[in-house]
């Protein structure tokens, strides 16, 4: 049985091409965005007499939008255009930092993915050193933020840092686990919903 499709609501403009591009049937706005809760890149058609800024967000979800008209597809890294491959560790940063409370939690309560390996040491800069400080750091007291993250162990990388390395690689489906970004695979991908 199929799992639900975890599906964004809301999206972050990496790129709008008024014209559409090369790979379109017929020339129709159109706009590369980021999905802000599980990070999906996806390709959207814009309504005709809206202009995208980059940066803008914008409602991608079932309900009635008012910018865009529907959802392409789902796209991998690899077919952004320039400017929006230039924009996505950016915006990937700006999501974390937005929503900390989320990574911190991821933290707090991550556990072991298999006998030999815990979720943690998915993360870039975590070997068994920085795996053992943090789990007992978190048993005398849950983190509170970043900050407090880097405080309680020593010599640790930057984690929001890791978590926006991490989120890369995900999105570059360069490893077969994943912690923050789900992995969709093609029968999965949502149904083009004009409204």
């Amino acid at each position: 049985m199929d799992k639900p499709l975890k599906k964004d609501d809301w999206g972050i403009v990496m790129d709008f091409l008024p014209h559409g591009h090369l790979g379109m049937s017929r020339p129709e706005p159109v706009a590369q965005v980021l999905g802000e809760t599980y990070f999906s890149l996806l390709e959207v058609i814009v309504r005709d007499e809206q202009r995208l800024e980059m940066g803008e967000r914008v409602y991608i979800g079932d309900d009635k939008r008012d910018k865009v008209k529907y959802i392409r597809e789902r796209i991998p890294v690899s077919a952004l255009t320039v400017a929006a491959r230039e924009e996505l560790a950016e915006r990937v940063d700006v999501l974390v930092r937005q929503n900390d409370k989320r990574f911190i939690e991821f933290f707090n309560k991550s556990g072991q993915l298999t006998t030999r390996m815990h979720q943690l040491e998915l993360l870039p800069g975590i070997g068994k050193k920085h795996l053992w400080a943090i789990i007992e750091a978190r048993k005398v007291q849950p983190f509170e933020s970043f900050e407090d993250i880097k405080k309680r162990v020593a010599l640790l990388p930057d984690p929001e840092k890791m978590v926006v390395k991490r989120i890369m690689l995900e999105l570059d489906d360069a490893d077969r686990y994943r912690i923050f970004v789900p992995k969709f695979e093609k029968h999965q991908e949502r149904e083009h919903h004009r409204f």
